[in-house]
């Protein structure tokens, strides 16, 4: 599993310094980034990006988490007053998906203060101490919060309860009389797309977490060719954990993906 790191610097200038910072700890293997951007923090409290996130499947990790802090910290004043508790609004609800919560918004929060700049990256490390060390001594905070795919989680319920719901009309459907079949077909239509439309989501998920994960083992690839010969084994590490974790949440999307399209067709 990844984590997600912000590190909060004093000014642009550091915030690139750490960027390369990282990047040079990547490339010796210690650790592996596999997204990062910068965000900066106005006089007058507007949040910025001031370098993007890659495109394709690698950036979209980080490409929502930016967005949603983007969205509660340079939106309306008085936003985050209503995270309380752990009670979501506005774009906290996509934060939820990448398993932050609210506690670690109020963190940055606190710390992305006026003027300041944030590097904001995807990465995955044995320990923590090599980022650390260098963000410190860029004057750097580092707050970190891993990442679980609780989107997948949903969907897994969402379609065993809408499947249940769609039985169980096709069932009362059966057994009705003629004056309530029309009633039924019509919640059993509704019902019917409501799955279907949730069958789709879970087969966009499906392939995007292929598309993830082939992203990911390429940079591990590529990683391997330029690390340390000491880093190697640990970047070995980090592929066969990769895999087993891509693995498992595979085969619960493809049973719930397998499990709507034969529902839909009976």
């Amino acid at each position: 599993m990844t984590k997600f790191v912000v590190v909060v610097l004093p000014d642009e200038a550091s915030a690139y310094e750490a960027s390369r910072a990282l990047k040079a700890l990547h490339a010796e293997g210690a650790l592996t980034v596999y997204s990062m951007a910068i965000l900066a923090k106005s006089k007058a409290g507007a949040v910025s990006i001031r370098e993007h996130v890659e495109g394709g499947p690698l950036g979209l990790a980080v490409g929502s988490l930016i967005g949603g802090l983007v969205g509660l910290l340079g939106g309306p004043v008085g936003a985050l007053a209503g995270i309380v508790g752990g009670a979501l609004i506005g774009s906290m609800s996509d934060l939820v998906d990448l398993g932050l919560d609210a506690d670690f918004v109020k963190d940055v929060s606190t710390h992305l203060l006026a003027g300041k700049t944030a590097v904001v990256a995807e990465v995955d490390e044995a320990w923590d101490t090599p980022i650390d060390v260098r963000m410190q001594a860029l004057g750097g905070i580092v707050m970190r919060s891993w990442r679980a795919d609780f989107e997948d989680e949903q969907l897994v319920k969402q379609i065993a309860h809408e499947e249940t719901d769609f039985e169980k009309l096709k069932i009362a459907y059966g057994r009705a009389k003629d004056d309530a079949k029309t009633t039924l077909k019509t919640s059993i239509d509704h019902a019917k797309t409501s799955l279907d439309k949730v069958g789709t989501r879970v087969g966009a998920r499906f392939n995007g977490l292929n598309d993830e994960m082939a992203a990911k083992i390429a940079v591990l690839e590529k990683q391997a060719t330029i690390a340390r010969t000491h880093a190697k084994d640990q970047i070995d590490e980090r592929l066969a954990l990769l895999r087993a974790d891509y693995k498992t949440r595979e085969t619960k999307l493809k049973k719930a993906w397998d499990l709507t399209k034969s529902a839909l067709a009976a």
